[in-house]
């Protein structure tokens, strides 16, 4: 090679190198800055056990039924075992303080699935480079598509076993010989010469290392996605298809062997794992299937129409790229020769075969949400680079003027995207996080008080969640097991028949369908025997002081906690069951605007038996209710004003509010160096009583007909009909309060 060869692809190494670098650090800031929830088994499904392998049984971990009944791999949990095991031997090293361990413990799992989701998008772009070319303008268009794709910023930073399945798809999806079956058709000719030549092409292809490496590479990698996610084989066996009726008989002895060892060393690793985790012998794949579509446990969690991931599941995932994706894949699956000619087309056509078959066969099974074809996503990015690159390069590339209405909807979807994602990372459900934050500082702030005397040896502030089950996370956000909790259950009916499945209620479900019958028959000593005090300053009246953390979440019924923690539709019920108890309001977080469930809805609130928290709270809702108001009298006096001085109480404009700057905060006191003289009244005239163009806040402004404004004597003769037809509404409700 020559020496400008060599700095050619010294170069290019140099670029790939950069953009794994960016897409890392994009990638750390996105789980750093995640303060939003999405399903229980990011935590539960990884963290959860993580928690317990790495840091012993006896930590308050929550394991679900699927461990129990040994549905899931442990390859995950063990993943994130090893993040804890580490995160917490450096705590111990360094001698960390109890908050700065909670700290590290939370974003140690975050930073690593940062990593693994930078691998994703890195390999998505090696993906497109092979499918147009490494310079291509589709490449780069694949890889913006997956940086600004508002599914990626909210899901793939979460330790869920879809995102790490989706990661290990992308990178199996590069490592696949797409070359090995680019001459199609001639090999299974029915003549001996024709596939005596082809069988020699096929064994010279054979001896080839690089090709045959790369397939023991992505046939690892796939059994290993297969074993996280049993539903991922309708990807590898959509391409085997392919793969088998256009390769040689070779190509297919070799494509045979090779998953036969691949396959049989990642389940034999898979087994081994399993064996340590669980204690015995078992096959979580096999039980997956059996629980989820034999005995159709899937639908206790909800079942979804045939056309889900058509009208929700693409949309969710695309957002903006939708209308690019379907012109994508039309022309991706509808090109001449996609199977013989080019290669790249057969590519990409295989691409689009396996985002129609997945969806298309899970469609089959009641239960079904979105990050169950989330695996797909980086092939739908690279196929609908070409769409993309087709309409926007030459409004990008061009200083055009007709280009203008294209450059605009460019904008507007960049815009799209950083709103979604910023609402749906940062906003929405956030209540869920931020309240485990207020917990764990309530523990750490009593930890005094623990140390007392008359304290009782390890005991710690409790808590009970009165919530759908799994709307928080638990220990892997809870993280000191002094800090004990209880939380409704919604284990499935395993082992019922027919006629009890459809009789069956969880311990949620009992809950809300009578909260009061459900406390009574349900918590220890019933409805009229609620403790007067917490537990860490009274723990002789407390009967749960003895309970280990295990066996105050497991307890039944379960003991009244130190704080119960609720989300605010469920305020009205509990004001009226527990109006005689000394639970009190003492925290209360914003979760999100609106949500599906209308359990879920409004704040998440938190009631404590603490009379000294109590009343901080009660002082700062006095704060911010004076804040408030004081505000709003800043705002009154500055509409008197405009109206003293004739100028029209028009809001200011988006522009303006952004250049001027904000008001000071008023006192409530009226200052002395005030005086009327501040003001500029308007001259006095001699229709000063009948015709003044101003109105104090108290009168009732005059009508006007035409747009001309009724003269006093005319608006107080003529009734009033708009009240017939129309309610009158104060702008704000402080107005009916500082003027009445």
């Amino acid at each position: 090679m020559t020496k400008s060869g060599n700095r050619g692809v010294r170069r290019n190494s140099y670029s790939a190198w950069s953009v794994f670098v960016a897409l890392v650090s994009l990638r750390l800031l996105n789980a750093l800055s995640l303060r939003t929830f999405f399903q229980p088994d990011e935590f539960f499904q990884s963290l959860e056990p993580a928690w317990q392998v790495a840091l012993g049984g006896d930590q308050g971990a929550w394991i679900t039924w699927e461990w129990k009944h040994h549905l899931r791999s442990s390859i995950h949990p063990f993943l994130f075992a090893a993040v804890y095991f580490v995160a917490n031997f450096l705590a111990q090293t360094l001698r960390l303080s109890a908050a700065t361990r909670a700290d590290l413990l939370i974003v140690a799992p975050k930073v690593t699935q940062a990593f693994f989701a930078a691998v994703g998008d890195f390999y998505t772009w090696k993906l497109a480079r092979l499918a147009y070319g490494r310079g291509s303008h589709e490449a780069w268009a694949a890889l913006a598509l997956t940086v600004v794709s508002p599914w990626q910023w909210f899901c793939s930073t979460r330790t869920l076993s879809n995102c790490l399945e989706t990661t290990i798809t992308a990178v199996a999806l590069y490592f696949w010989p797409w070359e090995w079956f680019g001459n199609a058709g001639s090999a299974t000719g029915g003549k001996r010469s024709t596939r005596a030549v082809s069988r020699a092409a096929a064994e010279q292809e054979t001896n080839d290392a690089v090709p045959l490496k790369r397939m023991r590479q992505c046939l690892s990698l796939a059994a290993l996605a297969c074993i996280l996610r049993p539903t991922n084989g309708l990807i590898w066996v959509s391409l085997a298809s392919v793969a088998w009726l256009r390769g040689s008989w070779a190509q297919r002895k070799t494509l045979v062997r090779e998953v036969l060892i691949c396959g049989s060393a990642i389940l034999a690793i898979s087994t081994l794992s399993d064996r340590l985790f669980y204690g015995t012998w078992t096959f979580p794949p096999l039980k997956f299937l059996y629980f989820n579509i034999a005995q159709s446990l899937a639908v206790f969690y909800g079942k979804n129409d045939w056309h889900y991931y058509i009208s929700q599941g693409y949309p969710l995932l695309l957002t903006t790229a939708l209308p690019f994706a379907i012109p994508g894949l039309y022309r991706t699956l509808t090109q001449r020769s996609v199977f013989f000619d080019n290669a790249q087309a057969s590519m990409q056509a295989q691409l689009g075969l396996i985002c129609l078959v997945m969806p298309f066969a899970l469609s089959l099974i009641s239960h079904k949400e979105v990050r169950f074809i989330y695996p797909l996503l980086p092939s739908l990015h690279v196929l609908t680079a070409p769409s993309l690159v087709a309409f926007f390069l030459p409004a990008v590339s061009q200083s055009s003027r007709s280009y203008m209405p294209r450059r605009l909807i460019l904008l507007f979807l960049l815009l799209a995207n950083l709103v979604v994602a910023l609402y749906t990372t940062v906003y929405h459900a956030s209540g869920t996080l931020s309240i485990l934050s207020y917990l764990r500082s309530q523990h750490l702030s009593h930890t005094p008080v623990l140390t007392t005397p008359n304290a009782h040896p390890g005991a710690g502030p409790t808590v009970g969640f009165l919530m759908p089950c799994h709307s928080t996370p638990w220990r892997s956000h809870l993280v000191d097991p002094d800090l004990r909790a209880w939380a409704l259950s919604c284990d499935p009916p395993v082992g019922l028949n027919a006629t009890q499945k459809e009789t069956y209620l969880d311990e949620a479900d009992q809950f809300y369908a009578d909260p009061a019958q459900f406390l009574r028959s349900n918590m220890l000593g019933g409805t009229r025997h609620v403790p007067r005090q917490p537990s860490y300053t009274n723990p002789h009246y407390y009967p749960a002081t003895s309970l280990t953390t295990n066996e105050f979440q497991s307890n039944s019924p379960h003991p009244w906690p130190d704080y119960l923690v609720f989300f605010a539709a469920l305020e009205p019920t509990l004001n009226s069951i527990l109006w005689s108890s000394t639970y009190r309001e003492c925290h209360r977080t914003f979760n999100t605007a609106w949500h599906d469930d209308s359990r879920r809805k409004g704040d998440i609130v938190a009631w404590c038996l603490d009379p000294n928290e109590q009343a901080a709270w009660s002082g700062v809702k006095r704060d911010r209710d004076r804040e408030a108001k004081e505000r709003h009298f800043d705002h009154i006096i500055e509409n008197i004003k405009r109206q003293a001085t004739g100028q029209a109480a028009r809001p200011a404009s988006i522009w303006q509010r952004w250049i001027q700057p904000a008001p000071k905060p008023w006192s409530l006191a009226w200052p002395k160096s005030w005086s009327l003289s501040k003001f500029s009244w308007p001259a006095p005239s001699s229709s000063w009583s009948l015709e003044r163009s101003w109105n104090w806040p108290w009168e009732r402004r005059r009508r006007s007909v035409l747009g001309i404004q009724l003269p006093a004597w005319l608006d107080d003769r003529i009734p009033d009909l708009s009240g017939l037809w129309k309610k009158k509404k104060y702008s704000r409700i402080e107005d009916r309060e500082y003027w009445t």
